[in-house]
C-alpha cells in the first residue's frame, strides 16, 4: 500500500496549517505516524489520494448512518444547489426540517438552527443560564461538548488525544463556573448540588459518552440525574450530537425513557453537512431571541443546501424502522467476532458496543467513566490500529473515540474487518 500523496500533503500542509490538520485528532498523534488525507467516499469505502480503499468505520463522526455519499442526499443538495448555496433569510425546509425534529426528539418542543454541535452545546448552556437566572453548570469528566470556552475542563476527544484536558487560553473566571463530576456516579452530582445549592443552571452530558470511547449508563443513572435536576430547578441537557437519530429514532432519550428539559444535536441532522441544532422545552426556548432576552444568531443557520440534506435523511429515518433493526445486527456481528477472537489471546481488553457504537479498549477493568477509560493501554490501541489500517480497515485514530457503524457494511465486508482484526491481534499480541 503506496501512501506517498497523503505523505506530501501532511508535509506542505504543516507549512500552512496549525500541526498540518484542521482538527487535532485527525493528526494521528495518539496511534503513530502520518494521517491519510482523503479523496472520495461512497458506501463503507473511504479512498486516499493515492487511490486506495478503505472500509471506513467512523461515517465522518457518526452522521453517515447510511453510508457515504448516499445517492439519495446527494440527489437533494445538488437538487438544492440549482437554487443558491446561501440566503441568509428564512426557507420553507427550515420550517420542515423544525418540525419533524419536534416530532421525533421526545424532548424537543421548538428547535433552533446553528451550525454546529459546538454552537448548539454553547447556546443550551447560554439559554439555560439565562432562563434559570444561575451562572454555573455542572458536566462529566471526559465528555466532550465542542471547543467552548465553558467546555474545556477535563474534556474528551481530542483534547485527552493532544494531552492537554484544560486548554490554555480559558480563564479562571470561565472555569469557575464550570463544575465537574464523574460519570455513573449520582452521589457525586448530589455533593455537587449541595455544595452549590441554588447556583447550577444547567447539567449537560453525553447520555453515551463517544468521547473517552463509548461508555454505557449504568441502570437508572440517567433517571437519577433526571429526578436531581427535578428537585434542584436544574436544566437537565443531553448532548446527543453523536447518539440523536443513530441510537434510535428520538436518539437516546427514547432508547432509555429519559427525556431531558434541552437537547442539542450535530451533523447528523444535515446528512453530514455543516450543521447542529438546540431545541427543548416551550418555556426555555422562548428566552431565546427574537422571542426572548438570551441572544444567539448565525448567517449560515438553517443554510438551505445543509436543510435539505438533513431534511432527507430524517424523513427516511422516520419512515424506515428497519434502518435502526439492521444498524443493531450489523453492530451485533462486528462486536461477537472481535469478542471471539480475542479470546484464548491473553490480551487485556474490555469491549462496549450499544448499537451501532462500540470501543475496543485495551484494558483488564470494565470501563465505565474517564478514569477507567484512562487506563486503557494507548500505546497497543495505536498498534492495533495501524495493523489494521495496514489491511485496509480505517479506524478512528484515538483510543478515545466511539467507532459509528453504517448500513452500507454488508456481511461480506463484515467479514472482511473480522479477518483483518483477527491478524491485527495476533500481531500485537506477539
Amino acid at each position: 500500500m503506496q501512501i506517498t500523496q497523503s505523505k506530501d500533503l501532511f508535509n506542505k500542509a504543516k507549512n500552512f496549517i496549525p500541526g498540518g490538520v484542521n482538527s487535532p485528532v485527525r493528526a494521528f498523534r495518539a496511534v503513530g505516524g502520518d494521517p491519510i488525507f482523503i479523496k472520495k467516499a461512497d458506501g463503507a469505502f473511504i479512498y486516499d489520494e493515492d487511490d486506495n480503499a478503505y472500509i471506513e468505520l467512523i461515517n465522518s463522526w457518526g452522521p453517515m448512518i447510511l453510508g457515504h455519499n448516499h445517492p439519495m442526499i446527494r440527489e437533494a443538495v445538488i437538487k438544492a444547489m440549482e437554487n443558491g448555496t446561501s440566503f441568509g433569510a428564512p426557507t420553507a425546509r427550515e420550517v420542515e426540517i423544525a418540525e419533524l425534529i419536534v416530532a421525533m426528539v421526545p424532548s424537543v418542543e421548538k428547535v433552533r438552527m446553528v451550525n454546529s454541535g459546538t454552537e448548539a452545546t454553547m447556546s443550551a448552556i447560554r439559554v439555560a443560564r439565562g432562563f434559570t437566572g444561575r451562572d454555573k453548570f455542572i458536566k462529566m469528566e471526559g465528555h466532550y461538548h465542542g471547543h467552548g470556552d465553558s467546555f474545556l475542563i477535563s474534556a474528551g476527544s481530542g483534547a485527552i488525544t493532544m494531552g492537554n484536558p484544560d486548554s490554555p487560553g480559558v480563564t479562571k473566571g470561565t472555569a469557575k463556573d464550570t463544575l465537574l463530576a464523574p460519570y455513573n456516579d449520582l452521589e457525586a452530582i448530589e455533593t455537587l448540588v449541595e455544595a452549590n445549592k441554588g447556583e447550577i443552571a444547567a447539567l449537560i452530558l453525553e447520555p453515551v459518552p463517544g468521547n473517552m470511547g463509548l461508555v454505557i449508563p449504568k441502570e437508572g443513572y440517567l433517571q437519577g440525574l433526571r429526578d436531581i435536576c427535578d428537585r434542584e430547578g436544574i436544566v437537565l441537557i443531553f448532548d446527543e450530537v453523536m447518539t440523536g437519530f443513530r441510537l434510535s429514532k428520538g436518539g437516546a432519550q427514547e432508547l432509555f425513557g429519559v427525556t431531558p428539559d434541552m437537547t442539542t444535536l450535530g451533523k447528523i441532522i444535515g446528512g453530514g453537512m455543516p450543521v447542529g441544532a438546540y431545541g427543548g422545552k416551550k418555556e426555555i426556548m422562548e428566552f431565546v431571541s427574537p422571542a426572548g432576552p438570551v441572544y444567539q444568531a448565525g448567517t449560515l443557520s438553517g443554510n438551505p443546501i445543509a436543510m435539505a440534506a438533513g431534511l432527507t435523511m430524517l424523513n427516511y429515518l422516520n419512515d424506515h424502522d428497519e434502518v435502526y433493526t439492521q444498524l443493531n445486527q450489523i453492530g451485533g456481528k462486528i462486536v461477537a467476532g472481535i469478542r471471539s477472537s480475542l479470546e484464548g489471546l491473553g490480551l487485556d481488553y474490555t469491549v462496549n458496543h450499544l448499537g451501532s457504537m462500540y470501543s475496543l479498549f485495551f484494558t483488564n477493568s470494565k470501563v465505565t467513566d474517564f478514569a477507567s477509560a484512562k487506563h486503557s493501554d494507548t500505546a497497543l490501541f495505536g498498534k492495533y490500529f495501524q495493523s489494521m489500517l495496514r489491511q485496509g480497515v480505517y479506524l478512528a485514530p484515538s483510543q478515545f473515540e466511539s467507532l459509528f457503524l453504517s448500513t452500507a457494511l454488508s456481511d461480506q465486508l463484515i467479514g472482511k474487518i473480522l479477518e483483518a482484526n483477527n491478524v491485527a491481534l495476533k500481531e500485537i499480541h506477539q
